[in-house]
């Protein structure tokens, strides 16, 4: 099998990634500037994980994007939304979670993204491109969920001669699912950035954070990325 890679450098592209490893020859992973907040720490760290893993990159710059959203995650005017773990248990106000998601949702984002991607993968003669949706986040997010992967293979039917299809070895998993996987995968999680934010530390604070320290608490493991700040 052949692949195109989407890597953000978060915990779930970088998993998914070293997943499809040992079964795929992921032939370029591509890392995208849209504009977001955390671009610069996300680059650096997408970088450092091709590099340990022998990947070919691609950093393509879609920044037009920035015109079309008012999300937080690049509008710097307005406030990224802070959960406690409270917030985003299971027995939780799921408005909350929703709001959440609404306040960084960029429209079209992940179907733009396999597109871009499955271009690449038609040019290629690649088979699929690895992503890496879940199911604690398809909760939320409906881009990220199995019936969206359904629905835009049968779109890469149409528009791709060779008919590319997404690969989402995550799935079925949650967050700390996928920090077990990591670990047994020894992917380099000290690279994986998943923070709203592009300081020199994550801020703790938001969503994506929030859900990353649930998992490691869950799974028992200290994070790698905090370990090396020395945050940990």
């Amino acid at each position: 099998m052949t692949a195109i890679a989407l890597l953000s450098s978060g915990l779930d592209s970088v998993t998914s990634v070293a997943a499809v490893l040992e079964k795929t020859d992921v032939k370029m992973a591509l890392i995208f500037n849209y504009g977001q907040r955390a671009v610069e720490r996300e680059i650096q760290n997408s970088i450092k994980i091709c590099e340990h893993f022998g990947l070919d990159y691609r950093i393509l710059d879609i920044t037009w994007m920035q015109e079309i959203t008012n999300t937080s995650l690049v509008n710097t005017d307005t406030d990224v939304p802070k959960l406690s773990m409270e917030e985003i248990s299971d027995d939780a106000d799921p408005s909350i979670t929703v709001e959440s998601a609404n306040a960084v949702w960029v429209p079209n984002r992940n179907g733009i993204l396999i597109n871009i991607a499955a271009a690449y993968a038609e040019s290629m003669d690649c088979e699929y491109v690895v992503v890496g949706f879940n199911k604690e986040e398809a909760v939320t997010f409906p881009d990220n969920s199995l019936e969206f992967i359904t629905a835009i293979d049968d779109s890469l039917s149409y528009s791709t001669q060779n008919g590319v299809k997404v690969l989402a070895p995550l799935i079925g998993m949650d967050k700390k699912e996928i920090v077990s996987r990591a670990i047994e995968l020894k992917a380099p999680l000290e690279y994986s950035w998943s923070c709203y934010h592009g300081a020199d530390a994550p801020c703790g604070e938001c969503e994506s954070c929030t859900r990353r320290r649930r998992a490691f608490e869950a799974a028992g493991i200290k994070d790698p990325l905090l370990v090396r700040l020395g945050k940990e």
